[in-house]
C-alpha cells in the first residue's frame, strides 16, 4: 500500500488539527504538527540565556526538527534528542510567536516539512499546506464549515472552560480572520485547483476523520 503525503487546508476554526491528528493515528501516519515544529526552534533558543532575532537566526541555521510515529505516539525530535515534552512549557509559549514571526524560520520549517514529506505516510494540516507547502501531496482536501457552525463550536469549548463570551462577538472575529487569511500577500488561504472541499457543518468528529479516510482508500 502506498504511503501517502495527505494535505489538510482551511480557515480558523474548521477542526483541521482534531480531525488530522485522529486520521493520522488511524492510519499510522506522521501528524505533522507544524506548531510543534516551531516550538522546537524556540526550545533551541531558550538553551542560551538571551533570546535575540539574531540568536533565532543563528539557531535555526543548522537545526534538524524532525517528527515521526511510532507506537502510537508522534515523537519530536531537535538534533536528534527527544524534545516532545519540553516543547510544551510556558517558557516556549511566551516565545514561540516571536520566533515563528521570522520569514527565514518559516522558510526553514518549510524545508524540513518537505524533507519528512519525502518519506510519505505523513498527514500534515495549516493554511498554505496544499498550494505551497506540499503541492505534490497525493490528498489533498480544503476542511471548511460555516461561519455560523465554527463559531458556535469556538463558543463551546469556551463555555466548557469557564469562558462567557458572545457568539455574535466570536462570528466577527472568526470573518475577520477569514478574511485576513484570505488576503494576506504571503500564502494566502485558497483551496487548491485539485483539493476536494469537505465542509463539515453539522458533521461529528467521527464522520469528518471517516470521510478523510475514505478519500486516502
Amino acid at each position: 500500500m502506498k504511503r501517502l503525503v495527505v494535505a489538510i487546508d482551511g480557515p480558523a476554526g474548521a477542526g483541521k488539527s482534531t480531525v488530522a491528528q485522529l486520521a493520522a493515528k488511524k492510519l499510522g501516519y506522521t501528524y505533522i504538527d507544524t506548531g510543534a515544529m516551531y516550538r522546537a526552534v524556540a526550545w533551541k533558543v531558550l538553551q542560551q540565556q538571551e533570546v535575540t532575532d539574531e540568536r533565532i537566526l543563528e539557531v535555526i541555521r543548522d537545526i534538524d526538527v524532525d517528527l515521526h510515529y511510532a507506537e502510537g505516539r508522534t515523537t519530536v525530535t531537535v538534533d536528534g534528542e527527544d524534545v516532545s515534552a519540553a516543547i510544551r512549557t510556558p517558557e516556549v509559549s511566551a516565545v514561540v510567536s516571536r520566533v515563528a514571526a521570522l520569514g527565514p524560520v518559516r522558510t526553514k520549517m518549510v524545508d524540513l516539512q518537505r524533507k519528512m514529506a519525502k518519506r510519505g505516510a505523513v498527514l500534515m494540516d495549516g493554511r498554505d499546506i496544499a498550494t505551497n507547502v506540499l503541492p505534490h501531496a497525493d490528498v489533498k482536501i480544503f476542511l471548511t464549515a460555516s461561519i455560523e457552525e465554527r463559531a458556535r463550536r469556538r463558543w463551546k469549548e469556551m463555555k466548557e472552560k469557564g469562558y462567557d463570551i458572545a457568539l455574535e462577538t466570536l462570528k466577527k472575529d472568526i470573518a475577520a480572520r477569514d478574511k485576513a487569511d484570505s488576503e494576506r500577500e504571503i500564502s494566502p488561504l485558497v483551496q487548491a485547483d485539485d483539493a476536494v472541499l469537505l465542509d463539515t457543518t453539522g458533521l461529528s468528529i467521527d464522520e469528518v476523520v471517516a470521510r478523510i479516510l475514505n478519500l486516502c482508500q
